[in-house]
């Protein structure tokens, strides 16, 4: 009996505590502008959090921390890392360098947003690159073995990345969560809220479009 206590509480102590509980207290977000953006004035943005949210507090990155604090009962540690340059220039991309911070963090819960400023994938060979990049991206910021991973498809829907990006989330036992449906919805738009000078500002989600994508993401932590 002695020895069966010693290897449960050996096992405890070598997995995070997060993990025994079954509550993430490291989580990182990894995207692009709908998931942090400094001021920008000559687009008419001077916000420092997710594009077109109202407010910090709006965006998605933290509607989803405080409904996961909200439901464990304890505030989790965050990190936010846009890699907007690694859509525009993922082919050949030195990950494991730009992003070693990242991979530092450690995280036990990675949420990955991106897909909105990547190229058109036009042939199988490029939409197999995506996918191969995007699986390296996953591997390198999941350094913590026992990480959980969510791969969340482009708020604009595009079959050939989301597809790519699905691939890529199962490729490292992830969880993929489709919101290709709520761009359908006008309604998800900043520009259904308030006027904006700059369209591409516009075309982000704003704060209902920001809470219902934290909605499927919170949906989708186990």
């Amino acid at each position: 009996m002695l020895r069966v206590i010693l290897a449960v509480f050996a096992l405890l102590c070598f997995f995070p505590t997060s993990y025994a509980q079954g509550k993430p207290q490291k989580i990182l977000f990894v995207g692009n502008s709908l998931t942090s953006h400094g001021p920008k004035a000559d687009i008419d943005w001077h916000g420092n959090w997710g594009m077109a949210a109202t407010s910090l507090d709006k965006d998605y990155v933290h509607v989803v921390t405080k409904a996961l604090a909200t439901k464990q009962g304890a505030t989790p540690v965050i990190m936010v890392k846009n890699v907007a340059d690694f859509e525009r220039n993922h082919v050949g991309y030195d990950i494991a360098g730009k992003y070693a911070d990242a991979a530092a963090f450690k995280a036990d819960l990675v949420i990955l947003c991106i897909g909105e400023n990547v190229a058109a994938l036009k042939t199988p060979e490029a939409q197999a690159k995506y996918q191969e990049q995007v699986t390296a991206l996953l591997k390198t910021l999941k350094s913590n073995p026992q990480a959980a991973i969510i791969v969340r498809s482009s708020f604009w829907p595009s079959e050939a990345k989301d597809s790519a990006m699905r691939k890529a989330c199962e490729a490292v036992g992830g969880t993929f969560v489709d919101i290709s449906a709520l761009s359908k919805d006008e309604r998800n738009y900043a520009r259904s809220e308030r006027p904006y000078k700059h369209a591409g500002v516009a075309n982000h989600p704003g704060d209902r479009g920001m809470a219902a994508i934290a909605a499927e993401i919170v949906k989708a932590v186990k």
